[in-house]
């Protein structure tokens, strides 16, 4: 199992180690941020003060970093991008270093609003990719037949089956503990920053975390994880990661077939079947609807005869064809 990522120490100047440890629990406590998200971001950081190191000929330190100037923001980034890091990463450390920059300022510590001026690489849209109905159905059929033991195989069904439908981030399920399992009709998930939302709940969903909570062989207390690992621990993101692997090659998916993959499947679907599209941005959880429209978008073919199927004027066009 990786290590989690560290601030090193050879790149903190007075003050900053104790700041970066501050920003780490508000990243994980206040902002809820996943332990991958959490990683990634000190490595952006790691990245961004070495780079300060030799930039600055000096350890970075808290007052180095309040001293920072737009000119030197934008060296970073192309330096970035001389040593052809894609966009993607680039944005995404931006983002880190950004959000470094908040806390400081939050706790009263630096207040260096240059970066608030430094424009990040231009990102492609990436279209999501859903599965088709057809695809998702395989996938969860065939996720049992996967595992070592038939009680991995029913937490690995049951895990997807969620996923799809429910359409839940991984994260978002894998933090479940047994007290959440649904009983009913629905459940409430908290997303991110903390932002609680309620979802129905299909029969299937309750079936398959009923069925693999039964044949767990781990007794978990209630206020334990709903999905383990062979050892009892809480289930990674990775393990399902892996699994979504196994099954792209088993039934010929394409890359694009991974676990959140089932989420964008899961907006696609219903709104292929007459869905609202503002009733699905709840679900989701998604704080803008152009977000939901980017996971649905994909789907024109079905946009379309919705819209035909549904809409006055499409059906006075069909009679006034007739």
């Amino acid at each position: 199992m990786a290590k989690p990522a560290r601030l090193n120490p050879d790149l903190a100047g007075p003050g900053l180690a104790e700041a970066v440890a501050g920003w780490c629990r508000w990243l994980a406590e206040e902002r809820r941020s996943s332990a991958h998200t959490g990683d990634a971001y000190i490595r952006d950081l790691n990245g961004f003060l070495a780079f300060l190191a030799t930039h600055l000929g000096e350890t970075p330190s808290i007052k180095s970093l309040d001293g920072l100037s737009a000119r030197d923001f934008r060296a970073w980034l192309a330096k970035r991008a001389m040593e052809d890091r894609r966009k993607t990463s680039t944005a995404r450390a931006l983002s880190a270093v950004r959000s470094f920059y908040r806390h400081l300022a939050r706790e009263g510590l630096a207040h260096n609003t240059s970066i608030v001026a430094v424009r990040g690489p231009r990102l492609p849209r990436a279209l999501p990719k859903p599965l088709t109905e057809v695809e998702a159905a395989e996938t969860l059929e065939q996720s049992a037949r996967q595992a070592a033991a038939p009680w991995i195989g029913k937490r690995d069904a049951a895990v997807l089956t969620l996923l799809y439908g429910c359409g839940l981030r991984i994260d978002e399920a894998l933090r479940l503990n047994r007290a959440d399992a649904p009983r009913g009709e629905s459940m409430m998930i908290t997303g991110k920053g903390g932002k609680q939302r309620v979802i129905p709940v299909l029969p299937t969903v309750r079936e398959a975390i009923d069925d693999y909570q039964q044949a767990c062989p781990h007794d978990i207390p209630s206020d334990g994880p709903l999905f383990v690992g062979a050892r009892g621990k809480r289930l990674g993101a990775r393990t399902v990661q892996a699994l979504m692997q196994k099954l792209r090659a088993h039934l010929g998916l394409p890359e694009t077939a991974t676990p959140h993959a089932l989420r964008h499947s899961f907006a696609t679907h219903l709104l292929a079947g007459g869905g609202d599209l503002r009733t699905i941005q709840e679900l989701l959880g998604h704080a803008s609807l152009s977000t939901t429209q980017r996971y649905t978008g994909v789907d024109a073919d079905s946009l379309m005869a919705v819209y035909d199927a549904a809409h006055p004027r499409a059906r006075q066009d069909r009679r006034g064809n007739e």
